[in-house]
């Protein structure tokens, strides 16, 4: 009887094994379904289908089922998401959107595998930063764009400029294009992603962080002098004092052809051409100018990182696929098709034949993001920013705009 007791044991573990090995008839291997959010427009439709077929073919029993989201609104969907149970098991967010997510206390803490298998050291720092909440990685870098100079060739030809390496020289050539009726620049009052980065290179700050309360800081000296030089860069152009890149499209203003200079992210080139397809091979681009010799402006970087929820069903497996994500393999093939710069400042090489692309690669090794505050969106909801650009555009007195536009983002980040 014992005997027979053992062998039938040994029986059921065999048959057991082998259907765990998927060697029985209807004993085959689980599936596992990693479900990933993903921002419209964020990736082509080629690119998807090029990653998730290479991806489950080289993972076996893994399947990748995408869903696209629009950002209208994401903020409470993700927010809802990673709060509940068997949400998403990886989210693409804004850079500057980790914080208020890590703020939940959700999220699953990337550290270790930011360092050990993604080389976080060489991380660009607009990406890397924001993702980062009291020295714990929840943001996956993924891709990244900035604010780059979109010039026309001829009106630079015609005043005898080149591309400047200084700001001091920019100012100067900006003001020899600015003649016989052409703009030197078109630079809107409250375009304040630009005026972020003069005051960063002035070494200022829009808000700090003291002692783990964040107050504004657009009074600091560096600040003022930041605001300053936008002042004097806005005056050798006609740009509205009081309204933003977008009022109305600077795009359409440049494409008329006599604008010399517009800050923009590369995506502004299709909308310039769509406008006038003659300024097709008129387009020229060079980095914000910095105050030394090569070494650009510093920048606002806009972009997404990956982020996984605490709850994600499948977070071994979805652990993966962010580090296929953000691997040396996809950033390149996302760079390329998508016109991003990568996740690391070593991959810039991967758009070096993409001029506009390679230029904003050189100013996102000097990229910034926007306080690191969970409440730093509820500044933006209702941007003091703005309209103390205008206030001092309009001649106010500059160092009390900056304090009271100062008081009114201490007051957001205090909420």
């Amino acid at each position: 009887m014992k005997n027979r007791r053992l062998v039938c044991a040994l029986a059921v573990v065999s048959a057991l094994s082998l259907a765990g090995c998927g060697l029985l008839p209807g004993g085959g291997s689980k599936t596992r379904t990693v479900n990933l959010w993903l921002m419209r427009d964020s990736v082509s439709d080629d690119f998807l289908q090029r990653f998730t077929e290479a991806y489950e073919a080289e993972h076996d029993g893994v399947e990748l089922k995408v869903t696209i989201q629009d950002w209208t609104g994401i903020g409470k969907k993700v927010t809802e998401a990673i709060q509940g149970s068997g949400g998403p098991d990886v989210i693409e967010v804004g850079n500057t959107q980790v914080a208020q997510y890590a703020d939940t206390e959700k999220l699953y803490d990337l550290t270790l595998e930011s360092v050990r298998d993604l080389g976080g050291q060489d991380w660009i720092p607009g990406l890397a930063e924001p993702g980062s909440i009291d020295g714990a990685q929840y943001g996956i870098p993924w891709y990244a764009a900035n604010r780059i100079v979109i010039y026309n060739k001829d009106l630079f030809a015609e005043a005898g400029v080149k591309p400047p390496s200084t700001r001091d020289q920019w100012l100067d050539d900006t003001g020899k294009l600015n003649r016989d009726g052409k703009q030197g620049i078109y630079l809107a009052g409250q375009d304040w992603y630009t005026l972020s980065g003069f005051i960063w290179e002035e070494g200022g700050e829009l808000a700090v962080d003291k002692g783990g309360v964040w107050a504004g800081a657009l009074d600091s000296p560096a600040a003022l002098r930041g605001m300053d030089f936008y002042k004097e860069l806005q005056a050798l152009g006609k740009g509205p004092r009081n309204a933003d890149e977008q009022t109305p499209p600077q795009a359409e203003v440049f494409a008329r052809g006599d604008v010399a200079q517009i800050i923009a992210t590369p995506s502004a080139i299709s909308a310039i051409t769509k406008a006038n397809p003659g300024l097709k091979d008129k387009l020229g681009f060079f980095p914000i100018p910095g105050k030394k010799a090569g070494q650009p402006c510093a920048v606002f970087t806009g972009g997404s990182d990956l982020i996984i929820p605490e709850n994600a069903p499948e977070r071994t497996a979805a652990l993966e696929v962010v580090k296929a994500l953000a691997g040396e393999k996809w950033q390149g093939e996302l760079a390329r098709a998508m016109n991003y710069v990568p996740n690391k400042t070593s991959l810039a090489s991967v758009v070096a034949g993409q001029e506009a692309t390679a230029t904003m690669a050189v100013g996102a090794a000097r990229g910034r993001a926007t306080p690191n505050s969970p409440q730093w969106a509820d500044v933006e909801a209702d941007n003091p920013i703005k309209p103390y650009m205008t206030a001092v555009l309009s001649g106010d007195d500059p160092r009390q705009a900056a304090e009271d536009a100062s008081e009114q983002i201490t007051d957001s980040l205090a909420e």
